[in-house]
């Protein structure tokens, strides 16, 4: 099999001709085992650290998971946005502007993670206190948080290859790649939290040394295969225009990204107050529902690469027909996944921990979670669209609106409607279905009439 996909040659794809559902499911189906992978990392820790090391443990992995997101989110919404205008220059058949914005946002690639990697190490006790940690998990918390953060440049740069090598079309190699990592990832965590006892520590150094290893081979291996990786000296070029077309579009993309980690910020500050049978138990839910969102997060990336090259090649026709089967899609995906959750919570809360309490409270949180799926779905559908057409307002208004219901929700329905720890998994929904309802509305005032009627016939 390795030999087999080595020797592909295939590493681009061309979505502005073909079946769009058939293109969207192959380019999905890659990068969702990819992203599934990518998650596996963080429930590795989770369940190592959770079986072998307790739940106190687990609390402190979980009460800092907001805050090393927030840096990953920064940094990643640089890349995203690179690789959207990539997209479009690769639909429009501009070979050189695709190779000039793939270095551009490398230059800008290496230079944020050291910035926010520098930040987030020295800001982290503040953070941590401003979220209410409790001191007994405290300096878990932060060794985890600043290890985190040394590890920042090889998790940016491997979603930056990643998010380049996806706007061309190819979701295959970063998926063998991060398995391969992935795979070792776990090996690492047994060997350094299970055989050698380093608790917390071992667990991230082990997803270090895992993401570096993916970033440089994937890195490599693109740059041998791939050709609009194999580059020239004349190819790199500071672009002051193409840097401002990657920042102006990354930036706001970013900024959501940032906005939806501090509005977890403040989940997670109403969450620590409740103890840590609590955080261990949302915790816990929030691992596995971060494999929930992978699905629509996939979709929504297909979505936007597909859109991204139609819209470049002007087939504005194939970005409303890819609108239409991505709903589709999306309304199959939830159905098995409200199923899977309605009856099977309980079982698979219990592969984190073995405290029944912990259990049972987390089962209850995903059965309430989950009759919110649809409208998480069509966030990530008509995201993707309006992403790859490169709406740069809509990404940041929709983190804007999850800021205001996190901060809010969590806070009225635990204490003033006295739903108590229930309203931290029943704001979530909620949240869901005010940035649901705000994306829908974005699409229907912004590209809906664009896209559904051309003017004139557009594509073959």
């Amino acid at each position: 099999m390795l030999i087999i996909y080595l020797t592909m040659k295939n590493h681009t794809t061309d979505m502005t001709v073909g079946d769009p559902v058939r293109h969207i499911l192959l380019f999905a189906l890659p990068a969702l085992v990819g992203n599934v992978f990518q998650q596996v990392y963080n429930i590795a820790d989770s369940i190592i650290v959770g079986r072998y090391v307790g739940p106190d443990a687990l609390a402190a992995v979980g009460s800092s998971a907001s805050i090393t997101f927030l840096f990953f989110a920064l940094c990643n919404g640089i890349g995203s946005g690179g690789g959207i205008i990539v997209s479009q220059f690769y639909g429009a058949g501009d070979d050189g502007m695709t190779k000039n914005c793939i270095v551009n946002t490398g230059f800008i690639m290496l230079l944020v993670p050291l910035l926010f990697g520098v930040t987030g190490y020295l800001t982290t006790p503040w953070l941590l206190r401003l979220l209410s940690t409790p001191e007994d998990i405290f300096p878990d918390a932060a060794m985890y948080v600043r290890y985190m953060c040394i590890g920042l440049l090889f998790v940016s740069l491997y979603n930056y290859i990643a998010s380049m090598l996806r706007a061309l079309g190819d979701s295959r190699t970063p998926l063998f790649f991060l398995i391969l990592s992935t795979i070792l990832n776990v090996v690492l965590d047994i060997i350094l939290v299970y055989k050698f006892k380093m608790g917390i520590k071992g667990a991230a150094i082990a997803t270090i040394i895992a993401q570096f290893i993916a970033t440089v081979t994937c890195g490599l291996y693109a740059c041998k295969t791939n050709p609009y990786f194999k580059l020239k000296r004349e190819d790199f070029k500071i672009n002051a225009q193409m840097s401002y077309k990657v920042i102006r579009l990354g930036v706001p993309m970013s900024l959501q990204f940032a906005l939806i980690s501090i509005s977890a910020m403040a989940v997670q500050k109403v969450v620590n107050a409740y103890g840590t049978v609590v955080i261990a138990a949302f915790t816990a839910t929030n691992r596995i529902e971060q494999l929930i969102h992978q699905p629509y997060t996939t979709l929504g990336a297909s979505l936007a690469t597909f859109c991204g090259q139609n819209y470049g090649a002007k087939k504005y026709d194939r970005v409303y027909m890819g609108y239409k089967k991505g709903l589709l899609i999306m309304i199959v995906l939830t159905s098995a996944m409200f199923v899977t959750m309605q009856f099977f919570g309980g079982a698979i809360t219990s592969l984190f921990v073995t405290n029944e309490k912990v259990i049972s409270l987390g089962a209850m949180g995903l059965r309430i979670t989950s009759w919110f799926y649809p409208s998480l779905g069509l966030i990530y559908v008509v995201r993707g669209v309006l992403t790859g057409v490169g709406d740069a307002f809509f990404a940041l208004f929709n983190g804007i609106v999850e800021v205001i219901g996190r901060f809010t929700l969590p806070i009225l329905m635990t204490s003033y409607m006295g739903m108590g720890e229930t309203g931290i998994w029943a704001s979530a929904g909620v949240v869901w279905v005010l940035s649901g309802v705000t994306a829908w509305y974005r699409y229907f005032t912004h590209l809906h009439k664009r896209i559904s009627s051309p003017s004139g016939p557009i594509s073959a």
